[in-house]
């Protein structure tokens, strides 16, 4: 993922609520969210290209969502692929702390990533940027290519929509998707500079990101009921956003 909004314990039907948005070069061969064929309990898009994925779940209950840390300055080119952690997580049977003070003793090999990972009763958030392991306080928070909460315009603007659109305490799939599709550009000084170049800092600033080679390739809403009902959508764009976006929906009851 490249967005990820997400409010804790700020709804009483939706303990916790995401929506999110995955960017990539249109190139790379993804496969739509679905029950994987080697292992039917985990649920997930995939990354044809390497394998992994940006976000998932598992039947037992668990998800994980994982973003890139932008800094091109800190690239390893020979590093592991990053969308290998998820399904780690999601197949471990190791309490959620244990998993990611596991991940911490390897995670320099890896080039720079936050991963949410939880359940429906916790929720934590790591970084090997910084090399904490956080469990996530109640409230709205955000995630993009730099550490939780990191105020870039996306996240901020993020932020206040997702606020707003619980504000009837309910999760509106429509009202969510509306919000992730926002292509509106913030102005040059307010932008990070992560060693891409001014064009591709104006690029990669909307919460919907559109250029001719990368953009959002696809949205996630995902809410869990106080009774640990998981309800999931998977919104896949196409390049040309003339072509009608489809969704596939899941609901999951933790086994």
């Amino acid at each position: 993922m490249c967005l990820v909004l997400f409010g804790v314990n700020v709804s009483e039907s939706f303990p916790f609520i995401l929506a999110a948005n995955r960017d990539e070069f249109y190139q790379r061969p993804t496969a739509a969210m679905n029950f994987w064929q080697e292992n039917p309990a985990i649920l997930a898009g995939k990354d044809l290209e390497h394998g992994g994925t940006w976000f998932g779940l598992h039947t037992r209950g668990r998800f994980a969502a994982l973003t890139n840390y932008r800094d091109l300055s800190m690239v390893k080119p020979s590093a592991p692929s990053r969308g290998d952690i998820i399904p780690k997580f999601l197949e471990s049977n190791s309490s959620i702390p244990d998993f990611l003070e596991q991940l911490k003793t390897k995670s320099s090999h890896y080039n720079g990533f936050n991963l949410l990972a939880g359940d429906s009763h916790t929720l934590y958030w790591f970084s090997n940027q910084n090399q904490k392991i956080t469990r996530v306080t109640p409230g709205i928070h955000g995630l993009s290519n730099h550490l939780m909460d990191t105020p870039w315009p996306k996240v901020t603007a993020g932020k206040t929509a997702l606020a707003r659109a619980m504000d009837a305490n309910t999760l509106d799939p429509a009202t969510l998707f509306d919000l992730l599709s926002d292509t509106s550009r913030p102005a040059d000084a307010s932008l990070p500079d992560t060693g891409v170049g001014a064009d591709w800092e104006r690029i990669l600033s909307p919460l919907f990101i559109q250029s001719p080679s990368y953009g959002t390739r696809s949205s996630i809403v995902m809410g869990i009921t106080p009774q640990g009902q998981i309800q999931v959508t998977e919104r896949t764009h196409f390049p040309d956003r003339t072509t009608p976006y489809t969704d596939r929906n899941f609901s999951l009851f933790p086994r």
